[in-house]
């Protein structure tokens, strides 16, 4: 490589510090829970997205530890040549049974599901409508799509149906509405009634990304969906968040399109098969968010977000409004979210900071998360830290 290269490098990474937005990694040495350990001491952990404190359960544990010695590290191999193990089948039948859908098919990572989902199933005559603050991964997977591109304004109705219209007009055959079921940096959940009136209305399908939403949100914590009470026509989601924290997504949809995405999608045909003990895992956080004890934890969940954001509130923060266990707390400025984390971190808080390119410009932010495992106390003892950090650093 030329110097003139690493040169480049280099400036780049000094501008991306100089304008505060450098991510730091903080080494955790210890499993996801509540309390984690950093830095050789236990802190609260208000940052994971261990909705229903399932990533450290010792049971999810157990079950990925019996996976993996049955089935062993992995397959070494692509699905379709010699890398579908039984362990994968039954992981799919057990998230379409969950979630309400006849088929699934299973990806490395959510991200690959989301790139993999549009371009089998859309061509150049058919047209994808993206909710503006839809994630990465579905901007990326639209990309790969020959289809018309079109976005609409964070859950704007109005906009949406501009755009449908146009969409029509424009001589479509097929048109797919994609969306976040929760949106990942503001927690506001979307408006799925009003976009399946819109979607009868023009006869458009429905894809959603319920990463955010699946094991916690809607009777079962069956997702964004169930919680509206609508049908939807493709499903994307994780088992790196409620459903056990590891890594993974699926697509839900019908038979024969998960049929045809296994014979088409790139990211299925062209990766390894996901690793045994993350489907044992997996398999393990379905069976406890489907039952009782999911209801009981959601019941929690909730109750936690409703402490924190009244206790936050009369605190004097700034916060997004919505039902959802993601809070953000709004600071603005780029090196001020970054100086926030660091002083709450001291203060026996983990928490990270949010800024450009995770977030628009001048809406840096702490994006805090409520788990089931949090007790009230330590929800208490985190606001108290925030209030702490923010008086010293003039936010409140």
């Amino acid at each position: 490589m030329t110097a003139s290269f690493h040169d480049r490098v280099r400036a780049e990474l000094a501008d991306i510090d100089a304008q505060g937005l450098t991510k730091p990694e903080r080494v955790i040495a210890s499993r996801q829970g509540p309390v984690i350990k950093v830095g050789g001491r236990d802190v609260l952990n208000f940052c994971a997205n261990n909705y229903l404190g399932l990533a450290g359960d010792e049971r999810v544990t157990q079950a990925g530890i019996a996976a993996q010695r049955k089935w062993g590290a992995g397959t070494a191999s692509v699905r379709f040549i010699c890398g579908t193990l039984e362990i994968h089948k039954e992981l799919e039948r057990a998230v379409a049974d969950y979630l309400g859908f006849e088929d699934t098919i299973l990806f490395a990572a959510a991200f690959d599901a989301n790139g993999g989902i549009f371009e089998p199933l859309f061509g150049a005559e058919d047209a994808i409508v993206s909710d503006s603050l839809n994630h990465a991964s579905i901007i990326d997977g639209v990309r790969l799509c020959k289809a018309k591109r079109y976005r609409f304004a964070n859950s704007d109705m109005d906009d949406l149906e501009t755009q449908l219209k146009q969409a029509r007009a424009d001589g479509a055959r097929e048109i797919v509405i994609a969306t976040d079921g929760a949106f990942s940096m503001d927690g506001y959940i979307a408006k799925l009634k009003d976009i399946r009136a819109l979607a009868d209305k023009y006869q458009a399908l429905i894809m959603v990304d319920d990463c955010h939403a699946t094991g916690f949100l809607g009777p079962q914590g069956r997702g964004s969906y169930a919680h509206h009470g609508v049908e939807i026509d493709f499903l994307t989601g994780t088992f790196g968040k409620a459903l056990g924290g590891a890594m993974g997504g699926f697509i839900c949809a019908t038979a024969e399109v998960v049929a045809l995405l296994k014979q088409r999608a790139r990211p299925y045909l062209f990766s390894n098969a996901l690793a045994p003990a993350v489907c044992g895992s997996s398999l393990e956080a379905i069976r406890i968010a489907a039952g009782d004890e999911g209801d009981a934890l959601r019941k929690q969940l909730f109750a936690n977000a409703v402490r924190y954001r009244a206790a936050m509130t009369e605190a004097g923060f700034t916060l997004l409004p919505g039902e959802h266990p993601i809070i953000p707390v709004m600071l603005g400025d780029a090196k001020l979210a970054q100086d926030f984390a660091a002083r709450a971190l001291e203060l026996g808080v983990y928490v990270i900071g949010f800024s450009f390119p995770v977030v628009p410009r001048g809406q840096a932010r702490i994006r805090t998360q409520m788990s089931a495992a949090h007790t009230f106390e330590q929800i208490d003892q985190t606001v108290a830290a925030f209030t702490t950090a923010g008086r010293e650093l003039g936010v409140i």
